[in-house]
């Protein structure tokens, strides 16, 4: 069994253009005679990698401690794609997924430099998947991330943004991506992780 960590460390992570980057204080050290070393730290919910809970975009959707884990633990499939992914590109996905094997179709990893676009998403949330996750620090074009995050969101697929793939080969994993249990917000980080299931 192998396992990837597919996590971005918090402290040194992506931060997308505009949101605040996550602040690490020490509050006590052992070398200074403290009772112990202690960590405080702010970050936003969207920092590094993250999930999208559809609250993020629907007023009435789900927050984060509302979507059932099942969204963010199962069988994934890891697909390498690069530049737009388009209809045709999330429907040859979708069955790449399936005939590697029938589980792993409910949650759709990307690897690559690529671009969710909105004939794609249509794709994805007319199959019911359950996670959508990819390498950017959105879904969707970085200047125009909206559209696809209503399609997505609205369909019930939360959103797995800014994991690392680069030592990930296509192909079927067991994913726990389960967020920090935020009780009402838009969104958490988590450490997700891929599991071999070879």
């Amino acid at each position: 069994m192998k396992i990837y960590d597919i996590s971005q460390e918090v402290f040194h992570c992506a931060v997308f253009p505009g949101d605040p980057a996550p602040e690490r204080r020490v509050l006590m050290k052992l070398v200074d005679g403290d009772v112990c070393n202690l960590t405080q730290f702010s970050m936003c919910a969207h920092n590094g990698t993250h999930v999208d809970a559809p609250y993020h975009f629907w007023d009435d959707g789900k927050t984060i401690d509302q979507v059932a884990l099942e969204h963010f633990i199962g069988y994934a499939y890891v697909a390498e794609h690069q530049g737009d992914i388009t209809a045709q590109g999330a429907a040859e996905i979708l069955e790449r997924a399936r005939f590697a094997d029938a589980r792993a179709d409910k949650r759709i990893l990307v690897k690559g430099k690529a671009v969710l676009t909105k004939e794609a998403a249509e794709v994805f949330a007319k199959a019911g998947i359950l996670l959508f996750g990819n390498e950017s620090q959105t879904v969707g074009p970085e200047d125009a991330p909206r559209e696809v995050h209503l399609i997505m969101l609205g369909a019930k697929i939360v959103l797995l943004e800014g994991i690392r793939l680069d030592e990930v080969a296509e192909g079927v994993y067991l994913l726990n991506a389960a967020p920090l249990n935020l009780g009402g917000a838009d969104g958490a980080p988590c450490r997700a992780v891929l599991i071999d299931k070879e």
